[in-house]
């Protein structure tokens, strides 16, 4: 069977890089694009078929921000699919270093149908994958993505409009709280069909005593023209 190109994308990414800014910095940027503008495009057409989608939730309503997200179904759309498998293997072995360096019992299996396994044996087993689409003055608060008891300490977004031309603002926000110290706050862009990586809930930082434990939140900026939509990769089920 031949491989999908989103496949051979995410193989071609340079993971070391990527893996460097993880450590350093909280989040990476991938080295080049995981969707091409085709997929992309079908992707956003996408948002308004209810026959892709499990849930739809607007932000305002809940008091999350301001915009909408959809929650896709099984099967999810083939190029969700190949990201979310492709990509799962070389953010395993991250998540496996940073569970020793922070002193976690958990050991992720390379193989992402067993992460679905084993959240299905605790209660969760819905797709959460998700597509997120904000207007002017739309934005989204800072917050973990977390579903039930398992969680998979990484996730990804993918931009599928252009910053700068099919919108403005809207930045991706990160935010860090380390022990004793006020919040470290990070402003990102990501290009069309790039991905940018970061912590579920929490990442190893080292310290002068060792390696501690810093808590990671993520949100959007205000988006001030423009559609902006992001694709949402989360590993794990919801319960």
């Amino acid at each position: 069977m031949t491989a999908h190109p989103v496949v051979r994308r995410v193989q071609g990414l340079d993971w070391d890089e990527m893996r460097n800014g993880l450590d350093a910095d909280g989040y990476a940027l991938s080295s080049g694009p995981v969707l091409d503008t085709e997929e992309c495009d079908e992707l956003v057409a996408g948002f308004d078929d209810d026959d892709l989608f499990r849930s739809t939730v607007d932000m305002a309503r809940h008091r999350f921000g301001q915009g909408v997200y959809r929650y896709y179904r099984y099967p999810l759309p083939a190029a969700v699919e190949a990201l979310r498998r492709a990509t799962y293997p070389h953010l395993a072995a991250v998540a496996n270093d940073w569970a020793r360096l922070l002193g976690d019992a958990v050991t992720f299996s390379e193989d992402h149908a067993e992460l679905v396994r084993l959240c299905n044996q605790r209660g969760q087993s819905k797709a959460t994958p998700l597509i997120l689409r904000y207007q002017a003055g739309g934005w989204n608060a800072l917050h973990q993505d977390l579903y039930g008891e398992v969680a998979f300490p990484l996730q990804l977004t993918v931009a599928l409009t252009r910053p700068a031309v099919d919108f403005a603002g809207g930045e991706n926000l990160f935010v860090e709280q380390r022990p004793r110290s006020q919040s470290r706050g990070t402003a990102v862009i990501v290009p069309r069909g790039h991905a940018v990586i970061f912590p579920t809930r929490h990442r190893p930082v080292a310290g002068a005593r060792g390696t501690y434990r810093a808590t990671m939140r993520h949100g959007v900026s205000t988006v001030t023209s423009g559609p902006r939509f992001t694709l949402g990769v989360i590993f794990h089920e919801a319960a």
